[in-house]
């Protein structure tokens, strides 16, 4: 735990405890997902506050297990990389972002089924129907941390598209912008194939579609705290650790015996790369304080092959 950076861990410590607490109060007869859950917007029960509370609490074990093993998987690298501010806002947009996305999807849901059942039905008719059919649309409840999850999932993704990582039972490694292009048409094929599965699958792409935004947003604002320099260095231990244990380096998913070919030593990339980025930093501190144009013809020619690297 003492390597999880902060915001990361305290997630997973609050959603344990919420998650151990549910069990806890419902043997006091109260439920905490109905009260934290995310209800319809035109039901009773439905509370703005529910947009933030809904992301901590969960259905079942299996659903916060794989929601929190993804959050340490991805939020940490993704922290290291933003810093724990940047990290924390991101993760708290996408899940509002989720919830909204939800909650329309309930609108249309609910607007469907009126129109099915009602002749002539109109959105006059809304408030008049929703009043009615009160006790059935409280049951229209949204938990789990899945929306802001997948905006981790994409953040990760974008930020380090050309990464090789393995996912089961997929047997051999692919790069992390493939996986999250496949993570993101699987919920969409999902969202229109699968109704009535109790999955939130729109709520899903809704965590994606505010991530990615607020990274473009981001990317065309830059300030000196985003930095690829603690996150890069995640993966350059793991492919340390590879190359001392098999005596073989890592190209590009492709590993060579280092005994019969010569390559730079990780002492040597590590120094590269870190005065590579440190080059990089200095210029798009520049760019925040005075604009693109002030840049020199060099370092928009180092910007721009900075970028093509990425």
């Amino acid at each position: 735990m003492n390597n999880i950076p902060t915001i990361t861990k305290n997630l997973l410590i609050v959603n344990v405890v919420v998650f151990l607490a549910t069990y806890l109060f419902r043997n006091m007869g109260v439920d905490l997902n109905n009260v934290l859950g995310l209800h319809f917007f035109l039901a009773p029960d439905f509370h703005i506050y529910q947009l933030f509370t809904y992301m901590f609490a969960h259905g079942g074990f299996s659903h916060i297990f794989f929601n929190m093993f993804a959050l340490w998987m991805f939020g940490c690298i993704v922290e290291r990389t933003w810093g724990p501010k940047k990290f924390l806002t991101y993760y708290i947009v996408c899940g509002v972002g989720a919830g909204l996305f939800q909650e329309l999807a309930q609108f249309a849901q609910f607007y469907l089924i009126a129109s099915e059942q009602l002749s002539h039905f109109t959105l006059a008719q809304t408030m008049k129907v929703a009043n009615a059919n009160a006790a059935f649309l409280n049951l229209w409840t949204t938990v789990g941390a899945s929306g802001a999850v997948y905006g981790i999932l994409l953040a990760f993704g974008m930020l380090y598209p050309e990464e090789r990582i393995f996912i089961f039972p997929l047997p051999v490694p692919i790069k992390a912008k493939w996986f999250v292009m496949g993570y993101a048409a699987i919920e969409l094929f999902m969202a229109y194939s699968s109704t009535g599965d109790g999955v939130a699958h729109l709520a899903h792409l809704g965590g994606m579609v505010f991530g990615f935004f607020l990274i473009r947003y981001w990317r065309r604002h830059p300030d000196i705290r985003y930095s690829r320099r603690s996150g890069q260095q995640f993966f350059d231990s793991m492919r340390a650790s590879w190359e001392r244990r098999t005596g073989r380096k890592d190209r590009g998913g492709v590993f060579t015996n280092s005994a019969n070919t010569r390559h730079e030593s990780d002492w040597d990339y590590n120094a590269r790369r870190k005065a590579e980025q440190e080059r990089m930093d200095e210029i798009l501190d520049k760019i925040r304080r005075n604009g693109y144009e002030s840049l020199t013809r060099e370092e928009k020619q180092q910007l721009f092959d900075a970028s093509n690297r990425k």
